[in-house]
């Protein structure tokens, strides 16, 4: 039955006589105050955050993803974080990317160094040519006067003649048909560019590698984050869900309450606003929990509405002291991005001295050997082989190599200024992680001061409202009051869990599981 079709179809309580009414009242609130100090005194006997209670289990729809029975501890947070962690390692889309980013620089690195190897290759040409320059020698030009000469003297000693004339012969510098078939060997000598190149790709490799270990660390610090997130937002759903049972509850009782003539109709519509009030907040509670849930689950690369693990966090909260100057001491020792940006100025440097090189003199060494003919045959006249060393050396570029060392300069500046930056940027996460944690930590004796003393007044106000000696306004009061102290305290407790892990990323502290982070490797 809804709410509004209740309010329509209740009754205004008969007029009774003074005996009969105060009898019957008596017994309306005997038979309701002690089902209500019992719930009371459930909800409000103990501490929220660390009573494994039904008023702090998930709410319904979330499942906890637990396979044993739902009446079995939870784990401690910490090993359930661990193992989220190192899930997201092994299946993390963005840290997949990151890998084949490092796969590609290895690749790289290995190009560099074949270029130490030698060289084989096959070549093949077979060429049709018509036309083209010829040569004309003057042989006919030359001997035939003589030959003739020689010939008028035979015929007159009365001899035949003997020598007859020559044509000039015409010499054609381009065959009509050639073939070149030929294997060619070359192996670098000296070469100044190769070992450059292999040194900046080395280190690129590197900077790689520290930043996919940037990246774990940020998804280990969102995974912690994150599930902290969804734990806080299951045990929002819970105190809320407590708070419509109570609510619930005191419906009732002023229902009867005004059935028997001791309260008046405001009372009991004022009681069923703010159940209505409360079952909105519970929705929204619900919704958090599921967009928390959901987020985790993406940095998981699994589907959005998997259900997750619950866990206790009790003895997780403690006071520790820190050092500033230790903590930003560690951070510059342990970050990744410091480690990173070192070998990306190496990188740089080497790129300075491969755009050097390119006017350095290089010697290599070359053998061919193959065929030549206008034929494809092997054997006299056609086989042919040859070695040759070869010096190349460039004196004039235009400004090319000039350029390239000047933009290599300038891109090992950049990284220099990069890493002065961000040596200051983690000086000021550390400190301003550091100052977060610590205001949590104190704000947390506060809470949990400010929620006992809200369960003491709604206590009394529940024993006064049994008796009909308060009004529905100073109940619902205390109620609202109470609940906002559950949930700061609620809140407070799980940032003091978050600004841990946020103050543990800043200076690099844990250590990766790093079997998990092989094993997602692609």
């Amino acid at each position: 039955m809804s709410v509004t079709h209740h309010a329509a179809t209740l009754p205004r309580a008969p007029r009774r006589g003074p005996i009969r009414s105060g009898a019957a009242a008596l017994a309306a609130l005997l038979a309701v105050g002690i089902h209500v100090r019992a719930m009371a005194q459930t909800l409000i006997s103990s501490p929220l955050i660390l009573t494994p209670s039904a008023a702090f289990a998930p709410a319904s729809g979330s499942a906890s993803g637990m396979s044993g029975s739902e009446s079995a501890e939870p784990r401690p947070v910490a090993p359930v974080i661990d193992g989220y962690v190192r899930e997201a390692l092994r299946s993390n889309l963005g840290l997949r990317a990151e890998g084949l980013v490092l796969e590609r620089n290895l690749a790289a690195l290995d190009e560099a160094r074949a270029r130490f190897l030698p060289t084989l290759a096959f070549d093949a040409r077979y060429t049709r040519a018509e036309g083209g320059r010829e040569l004309d020698l003057p042989l006919g030009t030359l001997l035939n006067p003589a030959y003739s000469t020689l010939n008028q003297l035979l015929a007159a000693q009365g001899r035949p003649a003997e020598f007859g004339s020559v044509q000039n012969p015409s010499i054609p510098f381009q065959r009509k048909r050639e073939q070149d078939t030929r294997l060619s060997v070359r192996q670098a000598l000296y070469a100044p560019a190769i070992p450059a190149a292999v040194r900046a790709q080395r280190a690129q490799l590197e900077a790689s590698q520290f930043d996919r270990m940037a990246v774990a660390r940020r998804l280990k610090r969102d995974v912690t984050v994150g599930y902290l997130d969804w734990l806080k937002a299951t045990r929002t759903v819970g105190i809320v869900q407590a708070s419509v049972e109570l609510l619930s509850e005191n419906v009732r009782v002023s229902d009867s309450l005004y059935r028997n003539g001791k309260v008046t109709q405001d009372q009991v519509l004022r009681a069923r606003a703010e159940l209505l009030a409360v079952q909105q907040q519970l929705g929204d509670a619900r919704n958090s929990e599921a967009l928390a849930r959901s987020y985790l689950n993406f940095l998981l690369n699994r589907s959005l509405d998997t259900p997750l693990e619950a866990a206790s966090i009790e003895g997780e909260v403690g006071r520790t002291g820190h050092d500033l100057a230790l903590l930003r001491a560690d951070a510059l020792g342990n970050r990744p991005e410091i480690a990173q940006l070192d070998r990306t100025i190496s990188a740089a440097e080497s790129q300075i001295r491969l755009a050097r090189t390119q006017t350095w003199p290089t010697l290599s060494l070359g053998v061919d050997a193959g065929i030549n003919d206008e034929r494809y045959d092997f054997g006299s006249g056609r086989n042919f082989g040859t070695v040759s060393l070869l010096l190349h050396w460039q004196f004039f570029d235009g400004g090319a190599t000039a350029a390239a060392v000047h933009g290599a300069r300038a891109e090992a500046r950049r990284a220099a200024v990069l890493r002065d930056q961000t040596t200051q940027q983690i000086q000021l996460e550390v400190q301003q992680a550091l100052d977060r944690l610590e205001t949590s930590t104190d704000s947390l004796a506060t809470a949990d001061a400010r929620a006992q003393a809200a369960r003491a007044a709604f206590r009394i106000a529940s024993r006064k409202r049994d008796e009909g000696v308060t009004s529905q306004v100073e109940f619902i009061d205390a109620r609202s009051s109470l609940t906002g102290a559950e949930l700061n305290s609620n809140v407070t407790r799980f940032e003091v869990l978050a600004r841990q892990a946020e103050l543990d990323y800043a200076t690099a502290a844990g250590v990766l599981p790093l079997e998990a982070l092989t094993a997602g490797t692609p």
